[in-house]
């Protein structure tokens, strides 16, 4: 009959020889600990790390252990799946022996993939910024291909930014206080201007009055028409 507590003792403190920095205890009934588990360094130093927790149960190694990830760093949603799904897996082909250290080596060996991985995604990342940067910089050298499309499109923009412009000034101006218009921009603005003088006269009748007091009564003048020196066209010049 196998002394199921008695194999597990001893893997305990096998495990706790293999990993003394990264083992711990949580409890003893039922026995359940955790190991942490970090992958090699990459290219860069990065590095991902999960921590699992093992419980055993009554009849373990012949059934499989109770495990959950307690804690990880630097890993996806997507790499923690594929890790319970490796112990699951590990488990299953190896019952009826203890197999902590067999789980706990398929994880390792899983995280140094999953850096390998990352590795792989940060070359291509890489490689495509600098793709897009050549594209760009080539696309800046030739310069944009005028097409009727494109010189459409861009007169129609240009023309709504003229026209916000001046609208603009306009409002600027008349905050300013209203601007002194030209005789032409009064013409153009008021077209009754050209109108205005004979408006005038028809309202005032067409009749103008003189003052009669201004002139002298020409039968009052002292002139000798038998002057050989008069002369009334010189007269009126001198009067003009």
């Amino acid at each position: 009959m196998t002394d199921y507590a008695e194999e597990q003792r001893n893997e305990l403190e096998a495990i706790e020889s293999i990993y003394p920095d990264s083992f711990t205890v949580l409890s003893e009934d039922p026995t359940s600990f955790t190991i942490t588990v970090t992958s090699d360094a990459g290219e860069n130093g990065e590095t991902v790390e999960t921590t699992l927790k093992f419980t055993y149960v009554d009849k373990y190694p012949d059934e499989p252990p109770l495990w959950e990830i307690y804690s990880q760093e630097n890993l996806e949603e997507s790499d923690t799946e594929d890790i319970l799904t490796l112990l699951q897996q590990q488990a299953e082909e190896n019952l009826g022996m203890v197999m902590i250290f067999t789980l706990v080596t398929a994880v390792q060996e899983k995280l140094n993939t999953i850096v390998d991985v990352m590795k792989n995604r940060q070359e291509e990342e890489k490689r495509r910024k600098e793709k897009e940067a050549q594209e760009a910089e080539k696309v800046a050298f030739q310069g944009t291909v005028v097409t009727i499309e494109n010189f459409l499109a861009w007169k129609a923009k240009f023309e709504l930014e003229m026209a916000e412009l001046r609208r603009k000034k306009q409002k600027e101006e008349e905050q300013a206080g209203k601007p002194k218009l030209t005789g032409k921009q009064l013409f153009e603005r008021d077209h009754n201007l050209d109108t205005s003088d004979i408006q005038f006269l028809e309202d005032a009748g067409n009749n103008v009055e003189v003052d009669e007091s201004l002139f002298q009564d020409i039968e009052d003048l002292d002139l000798d028409e038998d002057d050989p020196d008069f002369d009334p066209i010189e007269m009126g010049s001198d009067e003009d």
